[in-house]
């Protein structure tokens, strides 16, 4: 029963993540927003850098600053597709999956610009305090009448349902993995210190959260891009090869899996798109949870920080990973060796275990704050459709289920979280288009008064009073 439900899931999953619906709805919505702005992820993306990371202090109003904000965000994205997701592509659709995953990025960040902007835009603030944003909230407040209802439902429901997927399971599954590779630790030891360690995170809330992933998020990335770097730098000789294979392998097909021409150019579009999406997930509306609780003066600054993860994710981290891999040459090893090829592509290039044991600590890591961040994702979205009272009860679900990640076999559960990811996109993209105008009007209004992200908060807030923006 259980492979036939495995089956059919993965039969729909194909069809969203198809050449039909979400490849052409994503990389569609991309680039229609990137036209509309402006071109905004290549004009700002200097000044959204220093505002990210340097500009951090914030006098608006939230629940953490900006800065946590976009760890969260990266914490919830920098995750197991970054390393496996990135592997399956190229063993698949060959080295040429590694550039539409670059074009999934580069046009995405304007995706994730305009959904953390509408995120903060039409935030609100609970009973208790906090802010309640995302599409949740501005598919609903954003576009009249029942339709955005409807999308807001439905992006709710996905969502609660994917942090338990690939949110949860997936990722103790992953760690619990890692943890037996690189460890020898029963997944039964690591189940148990997984679940402490989430409970004591996510019991505490998005400032909890926040903290932690402001942290550590930056040492777990540095470690990995380092490590990636020391690799290509043994394998130099390589890299020119490396780099001719993944743009010729993008026009021309060569797939793995082998197969007609035209059939190796759509997996190598198909793969790139739908682990691009899955890593940096530009599109599927979850950052904008968490860009909706951060401290800002204005959306648009929150909107810029955002969009940094995405390059980072993608442009960096990401980038990283395929290069070993193609580099390596690993990429040949099929798509049943995908967990292990980028530990194998970074075996090649470090002396002894170092290779394996980084890119086993990293994987850690990585699904580590991967379950955080959708942790938070999941419970903003069951608030929103339930109330306050779930909250609590939410929370230490979440929890209990990162302990049945760690120690069952989830063939089903990948299948479902790669379903549950898709859809969730399909009403979140929709609003996008439809909000699109608001978002480009609004944030051109305010680059011409605030060009280089420096004007102080009572001048941002005079601004705002004259545009008569309904916005606090």
């Amino acid at each position: 029963m259980t492979s036939s439900l495995n089956d059919v899931l993965s039969a729909v999953s194909t069809v969203v993540w198809g050449p039909f619906v979400l490849m052409p709805l994503l990389l569609g919505t991309g680039l229609y927003l990137t036209i509309r702005l402006g071109g905004i992820q290549f004009r700002t993306l200097g000044r959204a850098t220093r505002h990210a990371f340097i500009d951090t202090s914030s006098e608006g109003a939230g629940d953490i600053s900006n800065y946590q904000a976009l760890t969260t965000a990266l914490a919830a994205t920098v995750g197991t597709g970054n390393i496996v997701g990135v592997a399956t592509a190229l063993s698949i659709g060959g080295p040429g999956s590694l550039f539409w995953i670059w074009v999934t990025g580069l046009v995405g960040m304007a995706t994730k610009y305009s959904e953390a902007y509408l995120g903060v835009r039409f935030r609100t603030t609970d009973k208790h305090g906090k802010q309640q944003g995302g599409p949740q909230t501005y598919l609903r407040r954003g576009i009249p009448g029942g339709l955005g209802k409807v999308l807001a439902a439905a992006f709710m429901l996905f969502t609660i349902f994917a942090s338990f997927g690939i949110g949860n399971l997936a990722q103790g599954n992953s760690i619990a993995a890692g943890m037996e590779d690189a460890f020898g630790v029963d997944p039964v030891v690591s189940g148990i210190l997984i679940f402490l360690c989430v409970g004591a995170a996510v019991l505490g809330g998005i400032e909890g959260i926040g903290k932690i992933t402001a942290a550590f998020v930056p040492l777990m990335i540095v470690i990995y891009v380092v490590g990636g770097i020391a690799v290509l730098i043994t394998m130099a000789d390589q890299i020119p090869a490396a780099l001719s294979a993944i743009f010729t392998g993008a026009f021309s097909g060569s797939a793995a899996a082998g197969g007609f021409v035209g059939s190796g150019i759509m997996l190598a579009i198909q793969f790139g798109v739908a682990r691009g999406i899955f890593s940096n997930e530009s599109g599927m509306g979850s950052a904008a949870i968490a860009a909706a609780a951060a401290k800002t003066e204005h959306p648009v600054r929150q909107g810029l920080v955002s969009m940094t993860q995405t390059f980072i994710d993608t442009i960096i981290v990401v980038t990283i990973t395929g290069l070993v891999i193609v580099t390596s040459g690993t990429w040949q090893m099929g798509r049943d060796e995908a967990a292990v090829m980028t530990a194998a592509g970074f075996a090649e290039g470090l002396p002894g275990h170092w290779g394996g044991t980084i890119v086993s600590i990293s994987l850690i890591f990585f699904a580590f704050s991967t379950i955080l961040g959708w942790s938070y994702y999941g419970e903003r979205s069951i608030v929103a459709l339930f109330g306050q009272w779930i909250s609590v009860p939410y929370r230490m679900f979440f929890t209990a289920l990162s302990f049945v990640g760690a120690t069952s076999e989830l063939e089903l559960a990948w299948t479902f979280s790669d379903l549950a990811n898709g859809l969730m996109a399909i009403p979140n993209l929709i609003g996008l288009l439809i909000l699109s105008g608001l978002v480009a009007r609004e944030t051109r209004e305010y680059l011409r008064f605030d060009p280089r992200l420096k004007k102080s908060p009572d001048d941002v807030a005079r601004f705002v009073q004259q545009q008569r923006m309904d916005w606090h």
